[in-house]
Parts: C-alpha cells; structure tokens; sequence
C-alpha cells in the first residue's frame, strides 16, 4: 500500500502549456482536415480552365526550405537547453529566414498564378480550393514567423533563458505542425491533385 501511496503523491498535473498547444493542435488539425477533404472531393470536377495540372509547379526548393527549418529549430532548442544563447539565436534566425524564403516562394507562385495564368479565387473550384487551403496553410506559416520573431526579440532583449525552455518548446511543436501539415498540402495539392 506504501508503494502505490508513493506512486499517487509523485503523479502531477500536466504543463497547462503544452496541454493549451496540444488543444490548439488538435482544433487546427479538424480545421485543415476540412480544407484537405474539400480538395480531395474536388480533384478532377472542375470543368473550366485553367486546370491543375496545366498550372501547378512542384515547389521543391519552397518545400525544402520550410522542412529543413523544421531541423533548425531543433538545433535551436538544444542550444538553448545548454544555455547557448548565441547558438540558439543563430538556428532560431536560420529557422525565420527558411520561413520568410518559403513564403516569397508562395508569393511568386502566386503572382504567377494570378498575372500568368489568370487563376484567381473566382475563376473555378480548383481555384477556391487551392487558395483556401494553400492560403490558410501561409497564413499560419506568417503566424509562425511572427512567434519566431517575437522570441529571437525577446532573446536579444535579455528576457530569454534556459529556464524558458518550455516557452520556445511550444512554438516548435507549432512550427513542427505547420511543417507536417505542408507535407499533407503538398501531396494532395501539388502530387495527388495534378
């Protein structure tokens, strides 16, 4: 009986941090699930041009890029932990610039989309569905940036220490759900959906 009393009084609560993002990662995932499934209902239904597959490149190096940050913030955090502060601020700053290149890869894309072909958000269904969901999956992309942002800030600012670990860890379990949901993008919009 002394053990499992032991056992009981060693057990506490979850970090109300993680348990916040975990909820908020659980909403954005049933959010984006709508937005893929609505893609995915719409593959091969649209009857007026442009087409996907007349329009749609690959973006492999805009897809590298926002991958490979996924890596940097790793690095990032384990500086951190070792109370590293430059060598956090070094990969948590290659981890802004891969997110700020992956978004003017988004952009040119767009133009070209846009000026080019002439595929606007009103021109047919391929056009509301892709907008809607690649859009969505850039505007949390900017979110994330503004996050990184912020903290690279605070971390010049003096108001960033090993002790705030798990802040930074939060937003890379964000940044690694926007990485991971590029890959489900990726593959309907770009591979599944040409």
């Amino acid at each position: 009986m002394s053990t499992a009393a032991a056992s009981d009084s060693d057990w506490k609560l979850p970090s109300p941090r993680k348990t916040g993002v975990i909820c908020l990662l659980i909403a954005e995932t049933a959010l984006f699930s709508i937005f893929v499934v609505a893609y995915i209902y719409y593959i091969g239904r649209e009857l007026n041009p442009p087409f996907p597959s007349e329009v749609l490149k690959l973006p492999i190096l805009a897809t590298i890029c926002l991958l490979s940050s996924s890596g940097t913030i790793v690095m990032a955090e384990g500086a951190l932990k070792k109370g590293a502060i430059n060598g956090f601020r070094l990969w948590w700053g290659a981890t802004i610039f891969l997110a700020l290149v992956f978004l003017l890869f988004t952009a040119f894309e767009w133009r070209e989309l846009i000026v080019e072909d002439g595929l606007y958000i009103s021109t047919n269904v391929f056009g509301t569905t892709f907008y809607s969901l690649v859009g969505l999956h850039a505007t949390h992309v900017v979110i994330g940036s503004l996050l990184l942002l912020s903290v690279l800030i605070f971390s010049f600012a003096g108001k960033l220490q090993k002790q705030h670990h798990e802040h930074v860890e939060m937003v890379s379990w964000y940044w690694h759900f926007v990485d991971a949901v590029w890959i489900v993008v990726f593959l309907v919009v770009y591979i599944i959906g040409r």
